[in-house]
């Protein structure tokens, strides 16, 4: 299978114990070529490890970080073509023009954020607005998008479904007619 680069392969793996994250993230470091892209504590005293790399050597690193985490794993994710606009939702660099209305998805950890944030984006013509992945917020994280309201409306059922699935979803709300100030409220580079 010829893996196309603009969708890269993203793995998160989300620990309860800040020290056993970290054990795990050189763990994982150690097993295959990967990168990681973010790796730090985050509220409620969780830790996270984002990172990228082939298919193979993603899969095989997160297999290892997971043994190595054992029981303080929370949550993870593996995409191996994840939407192009997560990475810049994530990192607050993520452009977008305000549309007819504002989706957000609310979950109660930061990879099944993730999930239901590429989920949403592969399945409605909606815009990735911002990813704010746990911190401040107690550990919780949240997506939002833009587009017009049935586009948004289909995507945020779509990516709720699978964070309602795994039992993480904490709510999921569509916004139609959204107020212009909103655009200025919810860009992430602030």
């Amino acid at each position: 299978m010829i893996h196309d680069s603009s969708k890269p392969t993203l793995a998160l793996l989300e620990f309860s114990s800040i020290a056993r994250g970290i054990e795990a993230t050189d763990a994982l470091l150690k097993t295959a070529r990967v990168t990681v892209l973010r790796s730090k504590p985050i509220s409620s005293g969780k830790y996270i490890t984002l990172f990228s790399g082939d298919v193979e050597d993603v899969r095989s690193s997160l297999m290892r970080g997971r043994e190595v985490g054992g029981a303080s794993v929370v949550d993870e994710l593996l995409l191996p073509s994840a939407h192009p606009g997560i990475l810049p939702a994530a990192s607050g660099k993520a452009t977008f023009k305000l549309l007819d209305a504002v989706g957000i998805i609310e979950t109660q950890t930061v990879a099944s954020t993730i999930v239901a944030a590429d989920a949403a984006a592969k399945t409605g013509a909606v815009h990735l607005i911002a990813l704010r992945l746990g911190d401040g917020i107690g550990g919780r994280a949240f997506a939002t998008f833009t587009g017009e309201v049935s586009d948004v409306r289909v995507a945020v059922e779509a990516g709720a479904a699978l964070a309602q699935a795994k039992g993480y979803l904490k709510e999921r709300v569509v916004i139609a007619k959204a107020h212009p100030d909103l655009a200025q409220i919810l860009d992430a580079r602030d």
